[in-house]
């Protein structure tokens, strides 16, 4: 074992990380992440209608989707870096424990201002958890496997994020709006409990010695495939920014859809896309994943072009569903390739932090985009917007990722092809 192992308290010993994928830490992160995004995708597609009620425009709209995002991107570095330092457990269920609280602090709000405001502290939170809960998951995932483990480890975003708004749509409309905070703060707080006492100490994670040579910020952001993936994850998320932010009120006041199939076309999209993770994830760890992202992207494209034709309920439906299939078949091969960048510079948490705060920027630009579009043009052009975002970002993705061999842009076993 090398010395720089042995120093470490956050080590485990290595016949131990190499023997195969830990049950245990990965079932608990799976069901602590779906509780507690579960209880966040009952809110989304809730806020846009109650803010657009209180009087918001579109602008402030998209700003209370934009503070979760900004918070985020800022402390993102942060708690991604200490997490690779530290240990991951103390930040994840530290972010699950402030989800809880949060909860409580929307039932109080009365004003779009206190809305931005408790969404800005959100985001800090969501910061300790999402991408340490990915980097955990990187660490465990076995050799040869990481595009089939991403994908099993997502659908509990996925799945949570479709099954939410879906809940969301029907205790307001059955139990009203405060009824969904706090069910989101019940779901949290079990999540909390779990990762709590389920998780091993930090002492016994499974992360590799950090070198600053390699996981430098500089360093990182100036590899180009890393730079693609996070142009395409920025992409990505301009789009989700859109859809979560505009769709419930285009359905809404176009057409006069009520709250709970709002909730199922919110769904739908994260639906589709946990359905297939698990399966692209498999296709990812024995094909090109260069070109399986760029496919998803393109099918995401035409899915965001087809909401600024669309007629009714169904033609939203269609749409959202070309969005959804297109992410489920990008995202697996992308957080693969992920994975084994940070194995190679020895900075799992660095790495998922900078995808994420590619998904918070993204996140951010695009709904603020979107709410400018809606006040200055029309409501339906805010998701032309969002197809040349992901038109975009495919495109740089392509040119930038150029697969090495050996390196993380392809997969490792040696019975795939590039």
């Amino acid at each position: 074992m090398p010395p720089s192992e042995k120093s470490s308290p956050h080590r485990i010993p290595k016949a131990i990380e190499l023997t195969g994928l830990d049950k245990k830490v990965f079932g608990t992160l799976f069901f602590s992440i779906f509780a507690a995004v579960t209880g966040v995708g009952i809110v989304v597609p809730l806020l846009p209608v109650y803010a657009h009620d209180l009087g918001a425009s579109g602008l402030y709209i998209g700003l209370i989707f934009g503070a979760f995002s900004l918070s985020r991107t800022l402390f993102l570095p942060l708690f991604g870096r200490l997490s690779d330092k530290k240990g991951r457990k103390p930040f994840i269920a530290t972010g699950l424990l402030a989800y809880a609280f949060i909860s409580v602090a929307f039932v109080f709000s009365r004003n779009v201002p206190t809305l931005i405001g408790i969404r800005f502290i959100q985001g800090i939170a969501s910061a300790m958890i999402m991408p340490v809960a990915q980097a955990y998951v990187g660490d465990i995932a076995p050799s040869g496997e990481e595009g089939f483990t991403m994908g099993m480890f997502n659908m509990s975003i996925f799945l949570s994020l479709s099954i939410g708004p879906l809940l969301g749509g029907y205790i307001k409309d059955r139990w009203g709006l405060h009824a969904a905070f706090v069910i989101m703060g019940a779901l949290a707080m079990g999540a909390f409990l779990m990762s709590f006492l389920l998780l091993p100490p930090s002492r016994m994670e499974a992360i590799r010695p950090f070198d600053k040579r390699l996981a430098g910020w500089g360093r990182l952001l100036k590899d180009p495939e890393l730079a693609g993936l996070l142009s395409f994850r920025f992409s990505y998320t301009a789009c989700i920014g859109v859809i979560w932010g505009f769709l419930p009120v285009y359905a809404a006041s176009v057409f006069s859809i009520s709250s709970s199939l709002i909730g199922v076309l919110v769904m739908l999209g994260v639906l589709i896309s946990g359905l297939i993770q698990t399966p692209m994830g498999y296709v990812a760890d024995r094909i090109s994943r260069k070109k399986m992202i760029v496919v998803g992207g393109g099918i995401s494209s035409l899915g965001l072009l087809l909401f600024q034709f669309a007629g009714g309920f169904w033609d939203l439906f269609s749409a959202n569903f070309l969005f959804g299939l297109g992410g489920g078949i990008a995202m697996p091969p992308l957080m693969a390739t992920a994975v084994l960048k940070g194995n190679q510079v020895k900075a799992m948490g660095a790495v998922m932090a900078l995808l994420t705060m590619a998904h918070s920027g993204g996140m951010l630009v695009g709904s603020i985009l979107a709410g400018v579009t809606m006040d200055f043009f029309q409501l339906r052009q805010a998701f032309l917007v969002g197809a040349g975002l992901m038109i975009a970002g495919a495109g740089l993705f392509s040119m930038l990722a150029a697969p090495r061999k050996g390196k993380t842009g392809r997969p490792r076993s040696p019975s795939t092809r590039a």
